[in-house]
């Protein structure tokens, strides 16, 4: 029971209850749309370069806009930011829905809506990361930022079975109706939140003036930066998996669109394992020597799947390289949260986001570029040979920070 209290202390608080539970159906529903609309794209082109360029323009309003979310969302309620950007989510889900179902879409169709989900998903991650230390405070916001990171991937894991159980049986279009329903749920979440005082701090600085503050904080912060170094890497290189698995399932194991949702949840599986650990460890604080081994860890898989060619050592890999990059993930949200100024959490969140995902089309054309070139074989090890070589530079100059990291007992300064 101990065990059970502290891996789930945050759910006691109602808010984040009601907020937890919306998400969990809305992530689901997410998981299910990426699948399809990957699936989709690749059916219809038959390119890992034009599904590379899907990626891209899902995460480019990321790189341009986050670090601007991030000051509005310090700026008005994070609440009422997510009520708007969720209902943005559920018009395009229906737009979708749509067109896939009245056999009209066509790709430029495709990449404008995820193009919309870009601009929408600026705003809406920064304020979900920052909302949950007003939910759960300061006490259980590292339980909460684990249980946060266990939707994710109960989604994960659940979302592409479910894509490809739908798919198979219905059709593509029905997956895109799911999605579309999804958000009711955590809209309904958002409107149950009662809070008793909003966490906003007005301002009357130009835009660029607070953003400017938000990155002076982080770059000023040495486990800040060392953090942001090692997501840039990290992030940029080994979170391609939409992009490489469906390529990989078709030109390696020979297999469709039940294989490619597998190998996702396979990701999914690993990942959760990651998340509850992570929940339960959430009481001893912030873990930085794990965050490093799960960084270096991360790419060390991706390199390694240069040896894989069958089905069952794919999936066993794939849950490997979800336990590490959760663990990354985790300790990454961490690190950014840990003892900031609230005033300034939706700013420096912003900056984990534009990390996180915002770097994502420079590694989906990368990968895409490469595996058009040579073949689908060679996704995962490009990706986690370059990730591991550039690692060593940022570990060397960092080195006495890094030795910092790996002594658990010293405590952040």
């Amino acid at each position: 029971m101990n065990v059970l209290r502290s891996t789930f202390s945050s759910l006691r608080v109602k808010n984040f209850r009601y907020f937890w539970l919306g998400q969990c159906v809305s992530i689901m529903g997410t998981w299910v749309q990426r699948t399809a609309q990957t699936w989709l794209v690749y059916e219809m082109t038959k390119s890992a370069l034009l599904v590379g360029i899907l990626s891209a323009c899902q995460f480019i309003p990321i790189l341009l806009l986050t670090l601007v979310a991030g000051t509005l969302i310090d700026r008005y309620s994070k609440r009422k930011i997510l009520i708007l950007t969720q209902l943005g989510f559920l018009i395009l889900g229906l737009t979708m829905t749509t067109i896939v179902y009245l056999k009209v879409v066509q790709y430029w169709q495709v990449l404008l809506i995820a193009i919309g989900y870009g601009i929408l998903q600026s705003f809406d991650t920064p304020a979900r990361q920052s909302f949950v230390v007003e939910l759960v405070g300061q006490k259980d916001l590292m339980n909460g930022i684990s249980l946060n990171s266990t939707i994710f991937n109960l989604g994960k894991i659940a979302g592409p079975s479910l894509a490809g159980l739908l798919m198979v049986k219905y059709s593509v279009g029905f997956c895109f109706l799911v999605d579309t329903i999804s958000y009711v749920a955590v809209l309904v979440g958002l409107f149950l939140i009662k809070q008793k005082a909003v966490v906003a701090t007005p301002s009357h600085k130009r835009i660029w003036a607070d953003v400017k503050s938000g990155l002076n904080y982080a770059w000023s912060h040495a486990n800040i930066r060392l953090s942001a170094e090692l997501m840039l890497i990290v992030c940029t290189l080994n979170f391609n998996n939409n992009v490489i698995i469906p390529i990989f399932a078709k030109t390696v194991l020979h297999s469709g669109a039940q294989t490619y949702a597998n190998l996702l949840s396979a990701t999914g599986i690993g990942s959760l394992i990651a998340a509850f650990l992570m929940s339960y460890m959430s009481r001893f604080g912030l873990q930085r020597n794990i965050y490093l081994f799960a960084g270096i860890g991360a790419a060390a898989v991706q390199s390694l799947m240069l040896f894989v060619h069958s089905f069952s050592l794919a999936m066993a890999m794939m849950v490997v390289n979800g336990f590490c990059n959760m663990i990354f993930l985790n300790q990454s949200n961490a690190s950014f949260q840990f003892a900031i100024p609230n005033e300034l959490r939706g700013r420096i969140m912003s900056v984990y986001v534009l990390l996180n995902q915002g770097t994502t089309p420079i590694g989906s054309l990368y990968v895409g570029g490469v595996m058009d070139i040579f073949s689908g074989f060679w996704g995962f090890p490009a990706c986690g040979l370059l990730a591991l070589v550039l690692l060593v530079p940022v570990l060397f100059s960092n080195r006495e920070l890094v030795g910092h990291w790996l002594r658990p007992k010293i405590q952040d300064e």
